[in-house]
Formats: C-alpha cells, sequence, structure tokens
C-alpha cells in the first residue's frame, strides 16, 4: 500500500511538472494556448510550437531521467557503493569522448551506430575504472579513480573539439547535457533500447537483490555472480550510451535518483528490493531531469536558458547529493597506504646528487628548447644574439613573445608540483592533487568570473580573482570536510563534488556571457600559454619563492603526515593546525598556477610520484626533485603543443593529460596492488 501512495505521489509530481514543462519556452505560447490545444482546440501556431521543440523536449527529458535512474541505481548494485553512477564511474565521460569522436573526424552515423559507439566508450572506462579500483568496493576509491579517468576522457574530449573546431560546433554546451532537441527522432530510436534494458534490469531484481549479500553468499545461494555482474554491467552502459547519444552527459543524475529513492526506504520497506528500486529510481529520475529544466527557465528566464544545458543545474545538484553522502559516511577506519617511492629505490645520497644534476640540466634546457621551437624555428646563435640585444626586429619580437610563454610553463609546473606533494602528504593519498579537491575549479572560476566581468582586468587583478576562488574552494572543501576531525577519504570526494560544482558554473558562466567563442573558453579551461605577458608570471614565481621554503622547512611533518592518522598525535605534533598551514599554501599555489596557465591537471599528481620513483619517499629530497620536474614538463608539454601542428596550437595542459595517461594508470594499477 505505502509502495503505491509513493509511487502515485511521484507520478502526480512529474505529471505537475510536465504540465509546467509544457508551458515554457521563448515563444508566446501561453498556458491557456497549451490547454486548448490539450484538449483538441488549439490553433496552428501552438500546435507547431509543441510539435516542434516543447514535446520532443519534454518526451527526451522523461526518457533520460528513467535511462539514467535506473542505470544509476544498477551500477550502484552491481558496486555494492552508494557513490557509483554513470559519473563516478566516467561511463558518462567514455560515450562521450567516442560520440565527440566521431563528429571530429567528420563522419555521419544515425543515431542508433553513434549509441553503439557510444556503448562501446562507456563500456571500455567502465571496464577500466572497475578493474583499476578492484572491482566493487565500498571505499571511495571506485570514485576516485573514476573521477581522475574522467578527467583523463574530458581532457580528450577537449582535445578533440579544438583541433577539429568546425566539425565539432555546438559540441561544448551539449557536452554538459543538453535538453535543446529540435525532433523526436534520436528519442524514438533510443526509446526501444532503453525499454528492453529497463525491463532486462527489472527481470534481473531478484539475482541483484541476491548479489548484495555479498559474493561468498551470493555463490552459496547459488547465484552466478560473474554473469550476473557482466550482464548488469553491460545493461547499464547501454542505458547511459542512449542517454548521452540523446543529450550528451546529463551530470548525477544517476547519482542522485537511487539515492533520493534510498531514502525512502524507511517508510517504504519494499523498495529495498531491486524490482521495485530501479523503475521508482527510474521515477525519481525524471522528476530531477524535469525539475532541474524546469527551475533553470523559471529562474533564467526562457530565452536566457536556451543557451545553459539542463546538465549544468543536475550537476550541481549531484555535488549536492554527493558531498551529503561523504559526509554521512563512516570512515572506512583501514590504515592508508601513504605515498611512496619506487619499490627496491633506496633514495641514497649518490642518487639524489645524479639526479639533481640531471635535472639541473633539463632545467637549463627546457626553456631554451622552448625559445628555439614553435611555428617558427629559431638557432642557437640566435637564441644567444637575442640575450646580447643583437638581433632584428622579427626574430626580437618572435622570442620576445615566447619568452612570457616558457617562463609561466616553468613556474606554473613547478608549483602544481609542490602542491600536489603537500597536497598527497597530507591525505595520505597517492591520487589526490590540487584538482580533485576542488582548488583549481575553484580559482578557474574566480578567474574567469572577472575575465567575464572585466575583459581588460590586469595579471594581478586576476591572480587575485583566481585566489579568491581557491580559498573560497579549499575553505569549503575543508570545512564541509570536518567531522570530529578530517578523514582524507572524506576530503577528497568533497572536493572531487566541489570540483564537478566548479566546472559547471564554468560552463555556465562561458555559455551565458560569450556563448559564441568556445574555443577561448576552452583554451582557457584545458591550460595554455597562448598570449601570456610578463606581468601575469610574477605572482607564481612570488608564491614559489615564498612558499616552497615554508613546506621544505615542514618536511619532517609532511613525513610524518604520511604515516598514519595516530603517529604525528602522539609525537606531539599540532595535527590540525599543521595540516592546515599546508594545505593553505598548496592552495596559494595552485591558485597563482591557474592565474598563469589555466586549469591543468595531473601535474600535481605525477610530479610527485615521479620525483618519490627517482629519490625515494623522504620530503627533504622529494620536493624540490618534484618541483624540478613538473617545470621540465609542463615547459616540455608546452613546447610540444605550439610546435607539433604549428601554426596551430594545442593547449599545454591538454598535452600534460595525455602524456600523463599512461603513467597514472601505472600508479592506479601499483595502489591497487599494493591494497590487496
Amino acid at each position: 500500500m505505502r509502495t503505491a501512495v509513493v509511487t502515485a505521489g511521484i507520478v502526480a509530481l512529474i505529471a505537475v511538472l510536465s504540465a509546467v514543462h509544457l508551458t515554457q519556452g521563448t515563444a508566446s505560447t501561453g498556458v491557456l494556448d497549451v490547454l486548448h490545444a490539450v484538449v483538441g482546440s488549439g490553433d496552428a501556431q501552438t500546435l507547431a510550437v509543441l510539435e516542434g521543440s516543447r514535446v520532443p523536449r519534454l518526451l527526451a527529458a522523461l526518457l533520460l531521467g528513467v535511462a539514467l535512474g535506473v542505470a544509476g541505481a544498477g551500477m550502484q548494485s552491481v558496486a555494492r557503493n552508494p557513490l557509483a553512477s554513470p559519473d563516478t564511474l566516467a561511463v558518462n565521460a567514455g560515450a562521450h569522448l567516442a560520440v565527440v569522436a566521431i563528429a571530429a573526424f567528420g563522419l555521419s552515423v544515425p543515431t542508433l551506430p553513434a549509441g553503439g559507439a557510444a556503448f562501446v566508450g562507456g563500456l571500455a572506462a567502465a571496464v577500466l575504472v572497475l578493474g583499476l579500483s578492484g572491482g566493487g568496493s565500498a571505499s571511495p576509491r571506485l570514485v576516485l579513480v573514476g573521477s581522475a579517468v574522467m578527467l583523463t576522457l574530458q581532457s580528450a574530449v577537449m582535445l578533440l573539439l579544438l583541433m577539429f573546431e568546425q566539425e565539432t560546433n555546438g559540441l561544448f554546451a551539449w557536452g554538459s547535457g543538453s535538453l535543446t532537441v529540435s525532433d523526436l527522432d534520436a528519442t524514438a530510436q533510443m526509446t526501444p533500447v532503453v525499454v528492453v534494458a529497463v525491463a532486462a534490469l527489472v527481470v534481473m531484481g531478484r539475482s541483484l537483490d541476491v548479489l548484495a549479500l555479498g559474493d561468498d553468499n551470493a555463490t552459496v545461494l547459488g547465484l552466478k555472480v560473474r554473469r550476473t555482474r557482466v550482464g548488469a554491467v553491460l545493461l547499464t552502459v547501454a542505458l547511459t550510451a542512449a542517454a548521452v547519444t540523446i543529450a550528451g552527459p546529463l551530470g548525477f543524475v544517476g547519482l542522485s535518483a537511487p539515492v533520493i529513492t534510498r531514502l525512502l526506504t524507511p517508510f517504504v520497506p519494499g523498495l529495498g528490493r531491486h524490482r521495485l528500486l530501479l523503475p521508482v529510481s527510474g521515477l525519481v529520475g525524471v522528476v530531477i531531469v524535469l525539475g532541474a529544466d524546469v527551475l533553470l527557465r523559471a529562474v533564467m528566464g526562457s530565452a536566457a536558458a536556451v543557451r545553459v544545458p539542463t546538465g549544468v543545474m543536475t550537476t550541481i545538484l549531484g555535488a549536492v547529493v554527493l558531498i551529503w553522502l561523504a559526509r554521512r559516511g563512516r570512515s572506512s577506519g583501514t590504515p592508508r597506504q601513504a605515498p611512496a617511492g619506487r619499490v627496491g629505490v633506496a633514495g641514497t645520497t649518490r642518487r639524489f646528487a645524479v639526479t639533481s644534476v640531471v635535472l639541473a640540466v633539463l632545467l637549463v634546457a627546457a626553456p631554451a628548447v622552448g625559445l628555439m621551437f614553435g611555428d617558427r624555428l629559431v638557432l642557437l646563435g640566435d637564441l644567444a644574439n637575442w640575450f646580447a640585444g643583437r638581433t632584428g626586429t622579427a626574430l626580437t619580437f618572435v622570442l620576445d613573445q615566447r619568452l612570457p610563454r616558457v617562463l609561466a610553463a616553468l613556474l606554473a609546473g613547478a608549483a602544481l608540483a609542490v602542491a600536489g606533494c603537500g597536497i598527497q602528504s597530507v591525505s595520505r593519498n597517492p591520487l589526490a592533487e590540487p584538482g580533485l579537491l576542488g582548488i583549481t575549479a575553484g580559482a578557474g572560476l574566480g578567474a574567469i568570473t572577472l575575465i567575464t566581468a572585466v575583459p581588460l582586468a590586469g595579471a594581478w587583478h586576476i591572480a587575485g580573482a583566481a585566489g579568491a576562488g581557491a580559498v573560497a574552494a579549499f575553505a569549503l572543501v575543508y570545512g564541509l570536510a570536518w567531522r570530529s576531525g578530517l578523514d582524507s577519504d572524506r576530503l577528497v570526494v568533497i572536493g572531487i563534488a566541489t570540483w564537478s560544482a566548479g566546472m559547471a558554473l564554468i560552463t555556465l558562466l562561458i555559455v551565458t556571457s560569450d556563448p559564441w567563442n568556445t574555443a577561448k573558453a576552452l583554451t582557457w579551461m584545458s591550460g595554455s600559454t597562448y598570449g601570456r605577458t610578463l606581468d601575469q608570471v610574477v605572482p607564481t614565481a612570488l608564491a614559489l619563492l615564498l612558499l616552497t621554503p615554508l613546506l621544505w622547512a615542514r618536511h619532517r611533518e609532511l613525513d610524518i603526515h604520511g604515516l598514519d592518522e595516530d603517529t604525528p598525535r602522539v609525537l606531539g605534533m599540532r595535527v590540525e593546525r599543521s595540516r592546515l598551514v599546508i594545505l593553505l599554501a598548496a592552495g596559494v599555489l595552485a591558485a597563482t598556477a591557474v592565474s598563469a596557465i589555466g586549469v591543468v591537471a595531473f601535474v600535481g599528481l605525477v610530479a610527485p610520484h615521479l620525483a618519490r620513483s627517482l629519490v625515494g619517499g623522504r620530503n627533504a629530497r622529494v620536493l624540490p626533485v618534484a618541483a624540478a620536474v613538473g617545470a621540465v614538463l609542463v615547459s616540455a608539454a608546452d613546447t610540444l603543443g605550439r610546435t607539433v601542428i604549428a601554426p596551430a596550437q594545442v593547449p599545454a595542459g591538454l598535452v600534460i593529460a595525455l602524456i600523463g595517461t599512461p603513467y597514472f594508470v601505472l600508479v592506479l594499477w601499483r595502489t591497487r596492488e599494493m591494497r590487496t
């Protein structure tokens, strides 16, 4: 009885939202016109408006809500993790990359083959994430791995959008989940896929109930665990791929819908069974998608809301749910493996000396090569003449333009690497970095807000805005993660949620302020040194000069933080104050780096790992080596990006993502082995 009442209530809410949804739009068709059309007495203009835009948009929202809600519930059951969803398993990102790749290479394929490609991309991403995270796991590691893989795939998407701007025109806003559909073709073709997949999952409901008891218990009860899990993964990925094919990746609907449904379980015990949980999650998904779209158009107005993807609203809502889940969950209580160097690396003085010499040579060579290469090759002799002030006007102009870019890459790389060292040690999480704590997204949001509001803002103003955004994001993450102490897993998951919300707000800002210049926005968000001046690198240089010695002076604290939670307290360390100082310093370094070259991921993750592999795990050596590695890495990426497809350019951040991905996969695999 309770189940029927709750279901009827959700259906009634969907009906109300659908009615409101049909009355919203840019055309002058009001409520009465829609009512007349519904009862069969509408005029031709009203019917045309309904058939041409409002009904297709409504039906797309209904199908997307069902598909993503059911897919999220299925993924959470397979992973036995309430944080699992098409977003946190990177399925959305994999499917999105496949669709964009088709468009980028000029292929025009019908809806169903495009959906098949999205299915392959989403399935590959899901298999990668589940494999690297050790399969079903209740720990936040699944979210960490999924979010990192998602960052990689999104970097590849941005690279395609920038390199094939004409072919992918219009896909930037679509990449955040847009309900702007012009006809029913895609929705109609994907409806059978969604219906069959939902029905098959509901039929598997009893098997999923047994699977929820654990693999051992399920096996004892006669369930084919592997076959059930594979079947459920295939069906949930098919649902996600269908949704992405219609409207792009609609953020966090698959996470929020099952969570909200499970909140009703104490009042409706029957919802704990999958044969009810799955369809009700689909209905809740419809409420989320429709509610977000209605709210968006009600707040911004129908005309302005046309440019804003509905996924922006659902992502912000999902980020709130993710934060709530992270605060609600208990700490696993298991000791976390501290970031460590490669097994067998002794970290001897001789090895440190050799590494230092090699890195010193590279630190001299990298900027020299950066000045020589680009859309015009400069010889070493010309470079010497330029230093002596003996070059002609043309060559002087070229090198004067390159110098700020080379310096920005060097300094930003060093700053991000040092920030990564501090964050990884304090959080004792080898996958943590400024981006995954929301710091770079906050800095990016602050900087882009200022650039949008004041296009002629100076370097110091942009750096200040980035710093304010980073500090605000850090304070938000730190404050939300604090609950009778700071749990490192909770800190990182809340950071990921903040990062997602920050990127959604950046997208909102761009599509509402400058929708016709997405290349400029993508370049900034992807990390580029294009158009940098010497003034813009000064804040980063000052931050490095002041804060790197501060962190190095606390290298013993960093070492002790990396051991476990109890040892620092036993040794009398004021843990929270030390942690706050280190994280603040890391946040400021990351913010100034973002103000210099935009949002760059992976440097704060990869450089500390490379440094530990070279000189061992002691932070007295790791910090300077990581700074040098980060500087060389970003400088080399910037040079490659300016040279390989010259005169066109690839942002340094995307080059780093492509270079860092294989190493990142190796780190994930090694940390998986350590935990098992």
